[in-house]
């Protein structure tokens, strides 16, 4: 295998984990439901002072945000019976910082499903210098990669998820936008650190669920596709057998 072929196959490995994360968060951003659930169970309306269906389409506009061009998210909402946005210029640049790193990760879910479709058409069908139980190998040490990753994470947060929580948006967000005071900003009303912790736990479950199909094909391809051993039971014990001419002279 010369070194190019290599190169693939470790770029395989990191892209493989890669893509069921960002598919995980992808989904959830983009899980209209899930904010809605949020709202409902955080009690966001009594909390921000802005009526339920407003909140709604609140979440419904901020994931089209994400996913459009504009550059600035502007909501406006029916608050104590007056029309106002609903986030401050601090919470609207926060958000659009949010924005850029959302706007990676859709990039980084697209690159990376795109190089293992690739990588398995160039590599397995096309040249043929990998076996389709040799891929089944390498995903299995792509799955175990990634699930290495996200324990590591998953532990952290577990320990201390407000720590964990913080340290993240300090290396993400090193403008220091992300700090709200919840007496009075929507955003953290909205959207307080509990919701942040269930999210991170249904990224995590996403992750393992994929990690567990890929996982169960591969392993189930490699035992149903093994070669079956062709020795003959007893030859060995029983030597090699004489000529008929030899047998007769003994």
């Amino acid at each position: 295998m010369t070194l190019v072929s290599r190169l693939a196959a470790v770029l395989f490995v990191v892209a493989l984990p890669l893509f069921m994360i960002t598919t995980s968060v992808r989904f959830v951003a983009s899980e209209v439901r899930f904010y809605e659930w949020g709202f409902r169970e955080y009690d966001a309306p009594q909390v921000t002072g802005v009526p339920l269906p407003e909140l709604d389409r609140a979440g419904r506009e901020i994931v089209n945000y994400f996913q459009n061009d504009a550059p600035m998210l502007r909501i406006i909402v029916n608050e104590d019976g007056e029309e106002t946005s609903l986030f401050n210029s601090r919470e609207t640049l926060h958000m659009s910082d949010v924005k850029r790193v959302m706007r990676f990760i859709y990039r980084l879910n697209e690159w990376t499903l795109a190089y293992v479709l690739t990588y398995v058409a160039g590599s397995v069908l096309w040249t043929g210098e990998r076996t389709m139980r040799g891929l089944a190998k390498l995903s299995l040490a792509a799955i175990g990669t990634g699930l290495a990753a996200v324990a590591v994470i998953g532990i952290a947060a577990l320990v201390n998820f407000e720590a964990a929580w913080t340290r993240f948006h300090l290396i993400v967000f090193p403008k220091g936008l992300w700090q709200f005071n919840p007496d009075t900003d929507h955003l953290i009303q909205m959207f307080p650190d509990p919701f942040w912790q269930v999210a991170t736990a249904v990224v995590a479950a996403l992750i393992v669920a994929q990690a567990m199909i890929v996982a169960i094909a591969a392993t189930a391809y490699l035992v149903l596709s093994r070669p079956e051993r062709k020795d003959l039971p007893g030859a060995a014990a029983q030597g090699p057998r004489l000529p008929a001419e030899a047998r007769a002279a003994e």
